[in-house]
């Protein structure tokens, strides 16, 4: 496990298949125990995870990050699983959704859950609060620095939707994070933005018009 902030943990890289990379992020700052944000694809960090004080909550951001350690990760720490809705069929191959999230709200751990459909249709990002008043916002695949260093949008047809996924950038454009974190990446998943966010997510948002007007 990696320390990325003083309340944040990053566990070792998973390759889902190849070119692809994913960390799960462990938070010690929820107000009912700790919270795992996206998936793993092994139990080698466990014991580790154990010794930080285990897992309260478990959030999946989409129907990607789910897999047998959803499970585990249930019957190991006791962990509710918070996931979206809209996929809770294909989640719940792997582990029972406790929490299915459909709308935009503050939840009782302060995570501000924010509906992004379009990278897939429960997509969802997660605004956690974290030490010293900041903020991290966790964007699954929905936006993520690509291979040449530029911001792009999650957007695989026919898996994903442009219309749903051009307005969820724009629902993300109007927030303040101070740390970014996507969970599928090639170089690095954290970012801290550096200028305005906005700025960014309007660079992901031409790589989107560029990405529809290619597959138009």
């Amino acid at each position: 496990m990696q320390p990325i902030r003083a309340d944040l943990w990053e566990t070792r890289v998973d390759s889902p298949f190849p070119g692809l990379t994913t960390h799960a992020y462990l938070w010690t700052g929820g107000t009912d125990g700790n919270v795992l944000i996206y998936g793993t694809l092994t139990d080698a960090d466990f014991d580790e995870i154990e010794s930080l004080g285990g897992v309260a909550h478990h959030y999946l951001s989409h129907r990607d990050e789910a897999g047998p350690m959803a499970r585990r990760i249930a019957e190991r720490f006791g962990a509710v699983l918070h996931a979206p809705v809209a996929e809770l069929a294909e989640i719940g191959q792997h582990a029972h959704i406790d929490v299915p999230l459909g709308s935009r709200h503050v939840d009782a751990n302060g995570i501000e859950v924010v509906p992004t459909p379009g990278h897939s249709p429960g997509s969802t990002c997660y605004l956690v609060p974290g030490v010293n008043g900041r903020t991290y916002l966790f964007t699954g695949d929905t936006v993520f620095v690509g291979d040449e260093g530029t911001w792009q949008a999650g957007y695989l047809p026919p898996i994903s939707d442009y219309a749903p996924l051009e307005a969820s950038l724009r629902v993300l454009a109007t927030l303040q994070p101070d740390l970014v974190i996507s969970s599928a990446f090639r170089e690095s998943a954290v970012h801290v933005p550096g200028g305005r966010w906005a700025d960014d997510v309007a660079q992901a948002q031409r790589w989107l018009e560029q990405a529809g007007s290619a597959c138009a």
